[in-house]
């Protein structure tokens, strides 16, 4: 904090609010830049999945209709916990503590929101119940839902690299985070209509919205890999 405070000069209140100004307005760019890219997400075409996909959750084996509770959408987090792993990935967990009320918001938008791992149920379960979260999570084994959607490798597609992020990469990992928009009519037809990984996941975690308001911001600029200092809230 003390090399911190020796680059800092102090100012004027006059200077400050000056200074700010010229910062709001940039600001302003963006918020309207952002709700024009939200518009234009808005209308990318929606894919009709021809796949019937089940899930394991809670009350046993369930179609993926069911994840929606009865509304017109579905949001799906693909959480990194694989089979035998014994605890989800500490990012994916940095990211879940955003979630544990938000269902309840979004079902009043017409919207449900369920997690979604390839890890057994009861894996997944014995972690939810460490973590203290309570948001609908569903085990996606031993069915594809994961490798169709990108976020989950076999062995030889790792060794022989594929598509992450809709581009090429040379390894894959055997799992990915990422995030996946789903809608259903009135007939039951559930349709694709968005996905987004790596950095396009940053909007979902208040935890780095709110270190972006701070002097120092995130502060990962001499880590060894810039997420290096996050632990599961447990085990800091």
């Amino acid at each position: 904090m003390s090399a911190q405070r020796t680059r800092i000069q102090a100012t004027s209140a006059g200077e400050y609010r000056a200074a700010r100004l010229d910062l709001l307005a940039r600001e302003k760019e963006l918020t309207r830049l952002r709700d024009s890219v939200a518009a234009e997400r808005r209308r990318l075409p929606w894919v009709r999945l021809d796949k019937t996909y089940e899930f394991d959750g809670p009350d046993g084996r369930v179609p993926m209709g069911d994840l929606f509770d009865g509304l017109g959408q579905l949001i799906v987090y693909h959480f990194m916990l694989g089979p035998g792993w014994g605890e989800g990935c500490p990012l994916c967990s940095f990211w879940a503590d955003s979630f544990n009320l938000m269902p309840v918001h979004l079902a009043h938008r017409d919207t449900s929101f369920a997690a979604v791992s390839r890890a057994p149920f009861d894996e997944i379960d014995a972690y939810q119940r460490r973590m203290g979260w309570s948001f609908p999570w569903y085990s996606s084994a031993p069915g594809d839902f994961n490798y169709n959607f990108g976020v989950s490798a076999t062995p030889r597609q790792r060794a022989a690299g594929g598509e992450f992020n809709f581009r090429h990469v040379d390894e894959l990992g055997e799992e990915s985070p990422g995030l996946s928009v789903f809608a259903i009519n009135e007939a039951g037809e559930i349709f694709h209509t968005y996905s987004t990984f790596s950095r396009g996941l940053e909007p979902v975690n208040s935890g780095y919205q709110l270190l972006d308001l701070t002097p120092k911001g995130r502060d990962e600029r001499n880590l060894p890999w810039s997420m290096a200092w996050v632990r599961r809230h447990d085990s800091y």
